[in-house]
């Protein structure tokens, strides 16, 4: 009898069955790295909708961001570029000055009702408009909660899609941004507003 010998190693099918299983997974979470002006931006959705967007640089690289969305929402996490295509395209033609609002549907799971209701008011204000906190806060059901609302918005885990970079200080004033004032200002100056 004939002992069977194993087939050559391919790299190349190794990598084929790789990419196949990766198109065919059904993550809880998939997220790819988007280029953007502003930095690579890390974008992940969940079968609901985008879930978040962060500044890759900001908090320690990808490995944070990910450990966050492991935590907070599920360890099924996979890269998967194609199944951000849709955000992708929505934030290329926002840094190209051809959309001025957003229709990617969004998950809302790592909000408070409370901070939802915050989120989705600044949501609502429009492409080279600002809002005051409290202005905000009143959208959100209560006109006297400025700070929580700003606490709110400190915790916005999808930026630019909600556009927390337009609400400012009841002074006018430009106040904190997650991904750094920096960027705070380019957004502003790319939807035209004097900083």
């Amino acid at each position: 009898m004939t002992p069977l010998t194993p087939p050559p190693f391919d790299p190349a099918a190794l990598e084929a069955a790789t990419a196949r299983f990766v198109a065919g997974a059904q993550p809880d979470v998939a997220y790819a790295v988007v280029g953007s002006p502003v930095g690579d931006l890390v974008v992940a959705a969940t079968p609901t909708g985008l879930v978040n967007i962060a500044y890759e640089d900001f908090r320690g690289g990808l490995d944070p961001v990910l450990e966050n969305l492991a935590t907070r929402l599920s360890p099924r996490i996979l890269e998967q570029p194609a199944r951000l295509d849709g955000v992708r395209r929505e934030l290329d033609e926002y840094f190209a000055g051809r959309r001025h609002a957003f229709d990617v549907p969004i998950d809302w799971a790592l909000y408070s009702p409370f901070g939802r209701r915050v989120l989705q008011a600044t949501a609502e204000i429009p492409f080279g408009q600002t809002a005051t906190y409290g202005q905000v806060a009143a959208q959100a059901g209560n006109a006297k909660a400025s700070r929580a609302a700003g606490r709110a918005l400190g915790a916005n885990a999808i930026p630019i899609v909600v556009p927390c970079h337009r609400v400012i200080g009841t002074s006018g004033k430009l106040t904190g941004y997650t991904g750094g004032m920096h960027r705070k200002e380019a957004l502003l100056r790319l939807e035209g507003i004097e900083v």
